[in-house]
């Protein structure tokens, strides 16, 4: 589980960490530098936070998935999906590579 929490005090920290540590994850909130105990802190994962983060701001930009129009379950899914392959799509479009491009 992986949370952000904007640079809370270090009682609510510990706090968080407590209640993530009960459910069997592992909290990953960046310590303040004047902390006088250093807790476990992971800079790799806090960076790809910010891609799973951009992830669900990119599939609340279809309509259907923010307001969540299918009843079942499935189908929501479904097009969850779809709107995920046109994502990748789109980010792969672009990262063509330029020498395949002269070759033919």
């Amino acid at each position: 589980m992986l949370c952000r929490m904007g640079r809370p005090g270090q009682e609510n920290v510990d706090t968080a960490a407590a209640l993530v540590n009960q459910q069997g994850a592992w909290a990953n909130i960046p310590p303040k530098r004047n902390r006088k105990d250093p807790i476990c802190f992971s800079p790799y994962l806090y960076r790809a936070r910010k891609l799973v983060e951009r992830f669900f701001n990119k599939i609340k930009q279809c309509r259907r998935v923010t307001t969540r129009y299918d009843k079942l379950a499935a189908n929501y899914l479904a097009f969850i999906k779809l709107a995920s392959i046109r994502i990748w799509l789109r980010a792969n479009e672009s990262t063509a590579q330029p020498t395949a491009l002269l070759r033919q």
